[in-house]
């Protein structure tokens, strides 16, 4: 008999939720030992139940999936986590890879696929959907916004002008006007929608 891979369950929408379990434990050799709708939940049951993989969605309230990725892979650098999310832009799919996922799947993605990415990584393998390796070949070169470039942008997403973002960082708004410009360079766009619009594309800033 082979052995049984356990699974843990990330993602905080119920029928969702339910539907990747029904569909993992129609296989013998699959079964979800705990589920978790937070980020924070995700790590106390990690920690809880050790399970040999652990599907993880990007978006959850509270602590993200990314932080959760970190979060648990500080526990358990061994873990092995792969995310099934619908963010299909560059940046996130690199965030995750770089934050310690095993390979990151998108939630169209066929049934058989699921199947298989969850026994290949439980087997210490880390494969990649040719769409992903796609955007991830993108990735490699698009220049990318620094750390204060993404607060920068994410403030401008929530409708903060120059001089309010300034105040916020503790920067002069000369500073915050100088960032812009170079997140309109980098992002190969001239106003501050366009910017948000292709942040939110490409995964560096996410709705919600």
């Amino acid at each position: 008999m082979s052995e049984t891979i356990r699974i843990l369950c990330v993602e905080d929408h119920r029928i969702v939720r339910e539907g990747i379990r029904l569909l993992l434990e129609r296989e013998p050799d699959l079964a979800v030992v705990a589920v978790a709708e937070t980020g924070e939940q995700a790590v106390a049951e990690h920690r809880a139940h050790g399970p040999d993989v652990t599907l993880m969605d990007l978006q959850l309230p509270g602590m993200s999936g990314l932080e959760a990725i970190r979060a648990i892979r500080k526990d358990h650098p061994d873990a092995r986590i792969v995310v099934l999310t619908m963010y299909q832009g560059d940046e996130a799919i690199f965030s995750a890879l770089e934050a310690g996922a095993a390979t990151y799947l998108l939630k169209d993605s066929l049934s058989d696929e699921l199947i298989d990415v969850v026994r290949s990584v439980h087997a210490g393998e880390r494969p990649l959907l040719p769409a992903i390796e796609a955007k991830l070949s993108e990735h490699s070169s698009r220049p990318r916004l620094t750390p204060r470039e993404v607060e920068v942008i994410k403030l401008v997403s929530e409708g903060f002008r120059n001089r309010e973002i300034a105040a916020m960082l503790g920067i002069a708004e000369e500073t915050a006007q100088v960032h812009l410009r170079n997140i309109f360079q980098k992002l190969g766009t001239r106003d501050r929608t366009a910017a948000v619009q292709v942040a939110l594309r490409r995964g560096i800033l996410h709705i919600g």
